[in-house]
């Protein structure tokens, strides 16, 4: 696996810059990837979401260059679900991950989705609870959703996305995050 520079003490701030995934950041991504699930994506179903630009948007994060975390999401008429989010584990607690969820959260409103979804493990409360704060709840339990464990899922959505309470509650996160600029790459 490939190593990368350690991570700063915590609490230090860090810059993070975001973008789309392409070909060339795949070789980090699937690092992380097999660092974090045990039924890790392959390349090549990378490579089928990459190739589906008008429907699939994943981006990765990075510091001083290196590839830190992903997210994708994928559009559907009126909703959108996120297909993945991943932290390198050196850089947990540095809030890359709500910074990526914030991300593709702006884009699903941008292109007018009114709900947001996504499947998260049973066992996965530090996932639960960043979802919880940006307004995701629990409508299901998807049983032995995760085969490589037989783990359950837990079903959380966000309703009346593009509501005035929404983007508040939103922009309040990204004022959290980034201070009182745009956000956009800090």
């Amino acid at each position: 696996m490939m190593a990368l520079a350690r991570a700063p003490e915590p609490g230090t701030p860090v810059e993070i810059e975001m973008t789309r995934m392409r070909r060339r950041h795949l070789r980090r991504v699937l690092s992380i990837e097999a660092r974090v699930y045990p039924r890790p994506w392959s390349t090549s179903l990378f490579l089928s979401e990459l190739a589906q630009r008008t429907t699939r948007t994943y981006l990765v994060a990075r510091h001083d260059g290196e590839v830190v975390g992903y997210a994708g999401m994928m559009f559907l008429p009126q909703e959108s679900h996120v297909t993945n989010i991943a932290v390198d584990p050196d850089w947990h607690g540095y809030k890359i991950g709500s910074r990526l969820l914030l991300k593709i959260i702006t884009e699903s409103l941008a292109r007018g989705s009114d709900r947001l979804s996504l499947e998260v493990r049973v066992s996965n409360s530090a996932a639960q609870m960043m979802y919880e704060k940006f307004g995701f709840s629990v409508v299901g339990v998807r049983k032995g959703y995760y085969i490589e464990t037989n783990e359950d899922a837990y079903v959380m959505v966000v309703d009346n996305a593009l509501s005035n309470e929404y983007r508040e509650l939103l922009a309040g996160i990204r004022a959290r995050l980034y201070g009182l600029g745009d956000g956009s790459t800090r």
